[in-house]
């Protein structure tokens, strides 16, 4: 049974192990995760102008609103400060940031009554993020920048976590994914033509969990944990921030969540850098995650391709 910890005071090495095994975690509002969604909500007003973000779906055309996201969410991966907010959070909660590595905080869309839901503002089907190429050893933080409500929050399956999930994972590759679909998000209005895995099979919904937490509260849990978005019914574009980590001493050591139902190939373990000097994943990790397909597409995806 899945246990969810408000405010603990565990170390990181045992807050860790307790979300391999399915736990979940949720922190009130640190002063850096407060800052970065004031920051954020500075990038988001800026970018729809004279439009309240929330309800500018209700104005827009769906080719005027991806045109905002397209330069919108760039720009806040690229800026330096976001790196910056991330490794003070992570500082603020504890993590070892000798040990910690840590992905580019991405920011989240969920629009409403099914505005837009693929593409750059994808709603997320139930799935495992280790579907996705990545590490066992991972872990998801998870921020809201505007206020959320049930009805457009993020949902969790803690039921499945030590279940075989049958999924379709086996024809995604990372390396293949960085090449040919990542970019093309923006294109993908009418409908998500990418090869995204999901489960096979019906997964029962009525015992999701929904965690509710004020603006800049911190949701962290295992990337192997079955979770999905909410269908938005709550009448306003739900905003957020996620941004993952790995400790390379889990990785080592050989320690992460179950990975009995993945069967992609590739990996994202080079998406992650230092929290003390952002530097490259050691190579003896990276050696750790070569799989043969090393050849299929690009191992690291060329953000600078992106606009903004």
């Amino acid at each position: 049974m899945a246990t969810t910890y408000i405010d603990a005071s565990l170390t990181d090495d045992e807050r860790r192990r307790r979300m391999f095994c399915g736990d979940v975690f949720v922190y009130s509002p640190t002063s850096s995760s407060k800052a970065f969604c004031e920051f954020s909500r500075e990038m988001i007003c800026a970018a729809f102008g004279d439009q309240d973000p929330e309800t500018a779906q209700d104005r827009m055309s769906v080719q005027e609103y991806v045109a905002v996201l397209s330069e919108l969410k760039p720009q806040f991966i690229h800026h330096p400060r976001s790196k910056e907010f991330v490794r003070e959070i992570l500082r603020e909660i504890g993590c070892d940031l000798s040990k910690t590595y840590f992905d580019v905080p991405r920011m989240r869309t969920s629009t409403s009554d099914g505005y837009l839901t693929s593409g750059i503002a994808y709603a997320w089907h139930p799935h495992r993020d280790t579907w996705y190429s990545a590490p066992a050893a991972q872990i998801n933080f998870w921020v809201p920048i505007f206020p959320i409500l049930s009805t457009n929050a993020m949902a969790f399956h803690p039921t499945y976590f030590s279940k075989i999930v049958p999924n379709d994972s086996e024809r995604y590759n990372y390396y293949e994914w960085n090449r040919k679909y990542r970019a093309a998000a923006a294109t993908q209005t009418d409908g998500d033509s990418r090869p995204l895995p999901r489960p096979t099979d019906p997964v029962d919904t009525e015992y999701d969990i929904r965690v509710i937490c004020p603006v800049g509260g911190i949701i962290i849990f295992s990337g192997a944990q079955l979770h999905s978005s909410v269908p938005n019914t709550s009448g306003v574009t739900r905003f957020s921030i996620d941004f993952r980590t790995v400790n390379v001493e889990d990785i080592r050591k050989g320690e992460g969540a179950p990975t009995q139902d993945v069967k992609c190939t590739g990996s994202s373990i080079r998406d992650f850098v230092s929290c003390e000097d952002l530097s490259a994943m050691p190579a003896d990790i990276i050696r750790s995650f070569h799989d043969g397909t090393e050849e299929s597409g690009d191992l690291v995806y060329d953000r600078s391709a992106e606009p903004g």
